[in-house]
């Protein structure tokens, strides 16, 4: 790799949903970009492992389950025959194959040049990509990485053993195992327990604290606890595991002194960012906490015309998010007049069955905050939207404020909740208050009448509050 670098506007440096869409991003605005992707396969962690291969196995799960159906009148539904690996994993990989056909041709129609091999600084605005079949030098004054992250091993488990799993390897399973222990009560340890007890799994979540998916609000975290548990998942709060024998049998001594066999483990301790092969010292840039890269508002990192977006910087580490920051930070690097800043508020929505979302304030963000505010809810059992597809136990969830009845915050728990959140979600970043809802006409029956419903509920509550305790009461929950 002795000779001159080729040249470029733009080098990519990975192509998950961050990486690609930077690429076409900067392409579109007729920039020169090159791509650089170290597997053989476009796409990243998001279509290959993580994002979408898991809310696709949820569907087949759901599917070859009937759970989705378990509240039709008058429909029973048996497996025909044991479920398979094959039955489990065959749609999911017809879809990512699909994704990554996508990718390519996106890549393709924007004159991005891919290039295969591992990318690797070499000095400031050159990266060295080393591949089998010979590396090649790639110059640019922008670089953007987007190498995403990997799922995080803690010591005290022996990744080699095969009945020990993560999020990754997961999908290479060749049996559905009898019984499944997950540690870790986070996002990607919930959707998973759930996919494999809908199938007959007996599944125990671990977990320190003491409730699941620490980010939700309170009462939806309780109510997917109660409904996990209704599928007979096993939740262990407060618990951590001390140690792992490898025997013919797994045996996992947790904290307390408990005592578990299960067939298979399933570690979900969070992620860290790809970036321990990249060699930023090169370029004076230093990795934080699980190789974490550190940006400023518009994404640069502390090299000149370097920039990091996606999970290799950390929280949220959402799909929808690196790609946004992607085209916001290619914006700044060439100063296009186009998408300047991220969102204010993004949406968050959780696979588990049932489904969780989530997009502005909690109640427990609003206490703190000292934020008056009201409660409006809406159950899916009401709607008749809920009645057809047999969901008795969602609910959609709005915070008001209590003055003005600006929006402040939605949730939901229930089917097609991760779609739903897109009504509230516009709302909120319009700052409407509770006369949107009231005042929109929704097609019915659809669950998205839970809206002006629970809109409804709230101003119910305001009214009743606000007569009774006109001056001192400073929320209503």
């Amino acid at each position: 790799m002795d000779a001159e670098p080729l040249r470029f506007d733009l080098v990519v440096i990975g192509s998950g949903p961050a990486g690609e869409k930077g690429a076409a991003q900067a392409a579109y605005f007729g920039k020169s970009v090159a791509l650089v992707e170290r597997s053989h396969q476009l796409g990243g962690a998001a279509a290959n492992t993580g994002t979408l291969p898991s809310k696709t196995l949820r569907e087949t799960a759901l599917f070859l389950s009937g759970f989705r159906n378990r509240a039709l009148t008058g429909v029973h539904l048996t497996f025909k025959h044991e479920v398979t690996v094959r039955d489990f994993m065959e749609h999911e990989q017809r879809v990512t194959a699909h994704e990554r056909e996508r990718i390519g041709f996106n890549l393709e129609r924007h004159h991005v040049r891919v290039f295969q091999g591992a990318a690797r600084f070499e000095s400031p605005g050159v990266v060295a990509v080393d591949a089998p079949e010979g590396g090649v030098r790639l110059a640019a004054d922008v670089i953007l990485v987007a190498v995403g992250s990997k799922p995080h091993h803690p010591p005290g488990y022996d990744f080699r053993d095969p009945r020990i799993l993560d999020s990754d390897t997961i999908l290479l399973l060749h049996d559905i195992p009898a019984s499944m222990l997950v540690v870790g009560g986070g996002v990607i340890g919930c959707e998973y327990a759930c996919m494999f007890a809908v199938l007959g799994v007996a599944v125990t979540i671990v977990e320190s604290r003491d409730r699941l998916c620490g980010g939700l609000d309170a009462e939806v975290s309780r109510a997917l606890e109660a409904q996990m548990r209704a599928m007979g998942v096993v939740i262990k709060f407060g618990e951590t595991v001390a140690a792992v024998d490898h025997d013919q049998e797994l045996r996992v001594t947790l904290k307390s002194g408990a005592v578990l066999a299960p067939s298979t483990i399933l570690v979900s301790s969070g992620r860290e960012g790809n970036s321990d092969s990249l060699g930023l010292e090169k370029i004076g840039v230093e990795a934080g906490d699980r190789g974490l890269i550190r940006v400023d508002a518009r994404f640069r990192t502390s090299a000149p015309g370097v920039y990091a977006v996606g999970d290799v910087i950390g929280n949220p580490a959402l799909a929808s998010t690196a790609m946004e920051q992607a085209r916001v930070a290619m914006v700044d690097a060439f100063q296009l007049k186009y998408k300047e800043v991220v969102a204010p508020i993004l949406p968050f929505g959780i696979y588990t069955i049932p489904e969780c979302s989530m997009a502005g304030e909690t109640e427990e963000t609003l206490r703190k905050q000292g934020v008056p505010y009201i409660v409006g809810r809406a159950d899916y059992a009401s709607n008749a939207r809920g009645q057809i597809i047999g969901d008795s136990s969602g609910f959609l969830k709005l915070l008001f404020h209590r003055d003005d009845m600006r929006l402040l915050g939605v949730h939901v728990i229930g089917e097609q909740a991760t779609e739903l959140i897109h009504v509230g979600l516009t709302a909120l970043l319009l700052r409407q208050t509770s006369d949107i809802f009231i005042s929109t006409c929704y097609n019915y029956p659809t669950l998205s009448e839970l809206y002006k419903y629970a809109t409804y509920d709230a101003l119910g509550r305001r009214a009743r509050m606000l007569q009774e305790q006109p001056s001192d009461v400073e929320t209503a929950t």
